[in-house]
């Protein structure tokens, strides 16, 4: 297949790919039945970000040695609803000088773009529904994974807004961090995506689900990737250790500080809502999407690949990553914002750049990772794991230019922060304690042909044989 693209060129790749691994077929899905899925689709993210809340209480707890929520209902599973309800009872303030119709317009944004993005999700294989056979997904597109991103960018507007439109500091800042760390962070996102394009030869969610069941779980051939893009989801969703747009020592509660009632409400969901979707693309792109594990996916001639099972396994491989947000949040402190950003711009960025380079390679040679054991190029013929090596010794490369930038500025801000052995008390204007380890020298009514008796215009006072008055 991909050798046809050296001489046919990119049309003939998806001609081929569409062959075989065809769209989702929604032929006999109604108008009717497709707004029945997306109530389901709604219904089960609300129950799923529901449960998400209290499972994150109790595991948290757990790991503080605390209880969690152990009130409302048995173990405390209806806590998440209760707290939903006292949020649409509170009074809803708004600043005086905010901008009312921006102001409430940011939180709408930001929780409908959450929803939208997992439209194109296929959450199992084709199902009987009401007498109709349809893919147990809303909508799928060519280019469907170029729509997540999308949602993800509009999604941005939203924290822009709210920042901007309560017409206080904090907020602004908070709008201004997460605004820049969004922008950053999928730029590396989009990147660590590409791998899987050129592994699956689609966009699609539901070919690329397709295309892992032949060639296996794309975490093996794009294991890079899918570390590049488990980093990136979480700054996306402002998760610890990448809470910098809502830091509570800096910035209150950043973005929101000034939201309250409903509309705090929908930014608390909305983000719980992008954990569950950038989970769920993890698991399309990286796991199999909703197919049976390869132990359980061979019993019974692939029974458990078919039906509802689809959705039962993609339920658990998404939680993982659920979990896997709560262990994060319990066990990291959070990072300095300027190391936040030189992460994602010095090394994620170009890391992600020197892997596509050797993915494209192995692919556009026609060896695959899964294919042949060689390639030709200029007449000579190479292993495919000389283009592996190229790209460990590319990736040590750059490991090590960044590890020598980092020591280089370790060391320029230790000889900045450098303290000084002798110190004079009143240099500043005021007079400042030494610190330990240093010595005082000589001040202003102590040095050689000093009036002892005139006034010290700093300190204030007249400084008579030495001693203040």
């Amino acid at each position: 297949m991909i050798t046809s693209v050296l001489s046919h060129g990119v049309p003939t790749l998806v001609a081929e790919v569409n062959r075989e691994n065809p769209l989702a077929d929604f032929s006999d899905t109604p108008v009717w039945l497709s707004l029945v899925k997306a109530v389901l689709i709604f219904a089960y993210l609300l129950v799923s970000v529901l449960i998400m809340i209290w499972f994150e209480r109790r595991v948290i707890g757990r790991m503080q040695l605390r209880l969690g929520p152990n009130r409302n209902g048995p173990f405390g599973l209806l806590q998440s609803l209760a707290d939903g309800v006292k949020s649409m009872l509170k009074e809803d303030v708004r600043p005086k000088g905010s901008d009312p119709i921006v102001f409430t317009l940011a939180p709408v944004l930001f929780a409908v773009m959450a929803f939208f993005a997992f439209a194109i999700v296929p959450l199992g294989p084709d199902v009987s529904m009401f007498g109709h056979r349809t893919p147990l997904q809303l909508t799928d597109l060519p280019v469907a994974v170029l729509l997540v991103l999308a949602a993800a960018g509009v999604a941005a507007y939203g924290v822009i807004m709210a920042g901007w439109s309560s017409g206080s500091t904090y907020p602004l800042l908070g709008g201004l961090r997460s605004s820049a760390q969004i922008i950053s962070y999928e730029i590396a996102m989009g990147l660590s995506l590409v791998a899987v394009f050129l592994y699956a030869g689609s966009m699609s969610t539901s070919q690329i689900v397709s295309a892992q069941a032949t060639q296996g779980w794309f975490i093996i051939a794009a294991f890079f990737s899918f570390v590049v893009y488990v980093i990136t989801m979480t700054a996306e969703t402002n998760r610890l250790p990448f809470d910098l747009a809502e830091g509570e020592g800096e910035l209150v509660g950043g973005y929101f500080t000034e939201y309250s009632g409903m509309r705090f409400a929908m930014f608390f969901l909305a983000e719980y809502i992008n954990m569950f979707t950038v989970s769920a693309i993890a698991t399309t792109l990286f796991l199999g999407g909703w197919q049976a594990p390869p132990g359980i996916s061979a019993i019974g001639d692939g029974m458990f690949n078919e039906g509802w099972w689809g959705l039962l396994w993609f339920t658990l491989k998404m939680w993982i990553f659920m979990w896997g947000f709560v262990w994060l949040r319990g066990s990291l402190p959070r990072t300095r914002y300027d190391q936040l950003m030189k992460f994602g711009w010095k090394f994620l960025i170009p890391a992600s750049l020197v892997w596509i380079i050797v993915v494209a390679l192995v692919r556009g040679a026609g060896a695959g990772f899964f294919g042949d054991s060689s390639f030709t190029v200029l007449g000579r013929t190479y292993p495919v794991a000389v283009l592996f090596v190229i790209g460990v010794i590319l990736l040590v490369l750059l490991a090590g230019f960044m590890l020598a930038g980092w020591i280089g500025d370790k060391r320029r801000a230790e000889r900045i922060e450098t303290i000084p052995d002798e110190i004079d008390p009143f240099a500043g204007g005021f007079p400042v304690p030494p610190l330990p380890g240093q010595r005082l020298i000589e001040s202003r009514g102590r040095r050689a042909g000093a009036d002892p008796h005139a006034a010290d215009p700093v300190a204030g006072a007249t400084v008579v044989a030495g001693k203040e008055n």
